[in-house]
């Protein structure tokens, strides 16, 4: 760990780069934790993986040997720079840099119709959100995610009813995630004020046709006026959101086998399906 952390401060030094908290810039600096996610991450020489926020470029060159071709999306002006002169001085022909925003990012753009690839990423813990959201929503999702994310937002997107939350139950609705270990703020540097997680979720849903992407529309708006108050019984806010009689409600609702006093964290995602069946009239 010592030779990665005096690494990472020597090429901060030399390229006068200043780790900024407002980019969630926290440099790993434990060799273990990146074979970690390189072992989440189940590579073949046959995948290509799209790499967001590479930093300096350690985990990037471990991609590089595993994957057949890596994409590394980098917005700091500084570190795409640094990340290409690396490329470029060691001869690497498999890693493309992406000097971009990765919310402006377009997978069909880079990607082949035929070409799956898998995301590897250390997120800005305050853009985690909506790089799912996007992401697994867009026409051309990832095989499989290996994220680096705060532990209290990874514990958050894995948790089970009773314990749902609008965002578990917008990820879980596209797969399965779940948490392979936590990594200590001490093996960041500038060390973070929270521990880590190394999330893995793998995207399980099928085919995306105009039926699906209907039911997805109805589901995450029936999802959002759910918890839009989550100290009401689901019943409550779904009529006051849709704007229905008690009476319909409590019929969608014992039609999908949800209790009355139900709360929206207290339902399961396949639970949502079935309130989403039961009132396809109602949400539009």
């Amino acid at each position: 760990m010592d030779s990665i952390a005096a690494r990472t401060k020597e090429l901060c030094r030399l390229y006068e780069i200043k780790p900024a908290r407002s980019k969630g810039q926290n440099f790993l600096i434990n060799d273990g934790i990146y074979q970690a996610i390189i072992e989440a991450a189940n590579i073949n020489g046959e995948d290509t993986v799209l790499e967001v926020g590479p930093g300096l470029g350690f985990l990037t060159a471990a991609l590089s040997k595993k994957a057949k071709r890596v994409v590394a999306v980098e917005l700091d002006d500084k570190l795409a720079a640094l990340l290409q002169i690396a490329i470029d001085s060691q001869g690497v022909n498999n890693v493309e840099i992406v000097h971009q925003d990765i919310l402006r990012f377009n997978p069909e753009e880079y990607f082949g119709a035929n070409e799956n690839y898998r995301v590897v990423a250390n997120l800005p813990y305050n853009i985690t959100s909506i790089f799912l959201r996007t992401f697994l929503s867009s026409a051309r999702p990832p095989r499989s995610l290996v994220l680096m994310l705060q532990k209290e937002v990874a514990e958050r997107i894995c948790a089970q009813s009773p314990d749902m939350s609008l965002l578990s139950l917008s990820v879980q609705y596209y797969g399965h995630p779940q948490i392979i270990r936590t990594v200590p703020a001490s093996d960041f540097w500038p060390a973070p004020a929270v521990d880590s997680a190394i999330l893995r979720f793998d995207y399980l849903k099928k085919k995306t046709t105009k039926k699906s992407l209907e039911f997805d529309k109805k589901f995450f708006r029936l999802a959002r006026i759910g918890f839009s108050a989550k100290r009401k019984m689901l019943k409550n806010n779904l009529s006051g959101g849709l704007k229905l009689k008690p009476e319909a409600t409590e019929s969608a609702l014992l039609k999908a086998g949800i209790q009355l006093k139900a709360r929206a964290e207290d339902l399961s995602v396949e639970q949502w399906r079935l309130l989403v069946a039961a009132m396809p009239d109602f949400v539009l």
